[in-house]
């Protein structure tokens, strides 16, 4: 039997690390508030919400750590955004195709407001001494609605969205971290698209 001198194995065992390094570096760690995207076909539009996924991890959400009457950036990391590939109305009025951000302002009592904003912007975009400029936001909100939510008594450790094609027609955006759950209807105006092309063929 053949045996390798210590200086040998020495050197064997940090020329196989070595190349098992650069892989290991390529390694990331899972990200705490994961990304996350859904997409639903609504009539002719395609609705899509891109957000990263915070968790409840035994805290307060609502009134603690996400302050009641403070416009929050309804997700974590990057900005949530809400995309509508065709027009679509909301809260009575008419939005061009394309991507808003989604700011969500929470509250103790009535309804919460939920603001898609026209500039695509960050909530960072609105801090000003630490704090939400929230005139200078609802003066970039493309629509502000109004939206009671409802409150459960089990709690969603994962903030999540999710988009229901209801009648076909219109749309419902959903909302749901905690113990709240918040929705908002999208009207895809298919009936008026309908009417369009009859009247152009």
């Amino acid at each position: 039997m053949k045996y390798h001198s210590p200086p040998v194995l020495a050197f064997a065992l940090f020329f196989i690390f070595s190349l098992q390094m650069p892989s290991l570096a390529q390694i990331q760690m899972p990200a705490a508030s994961p990304a996350a995207y859904v997409s639903q076909v609504v009539g002719f539009t395609k609705i899509s919400i891109d957000y990263s996924s915070p968790a409840v991890k035994g805290r307060k959400v609502f009134g603690d750590l996400e302050k009641f009457g403070v416009p929050w950036r309804a997700g974590a990391n990057n900005p949530t955004t809400i995309e509508f590939s065709t027009s679509v109305n909301v809260g009575g009025k008419d939005l061009a195709p394309g991507k808003y951000t989604v700011f969500i302002t929470p509250r103790e009592f009535g309804s919460w407001s939920i603001h898609l904003n026209s500039k695509g912007n960050a909530i960072y975009a609105y801090m000003t001494d630490g704090k939400v400029d929230v005139d200078a936001l609802l003066q970039d909100d493309a629509v502000t609605l109004e939206a009671t939510p409802e409150i459960s008594n089990n709690s969603k450790e994962r903030l999540s969205y999710s988009i229901s094609a209801e009648d076909n027609k219109m749309a419902k955006v959903i909302m749901e971290w905690e113990k709240v759950k918040l929705s908002f209807p999208v009207d895809t105006q298919v009936d008026q698209m309908l009417e369009n092309f009859r009247k152009t063929f």
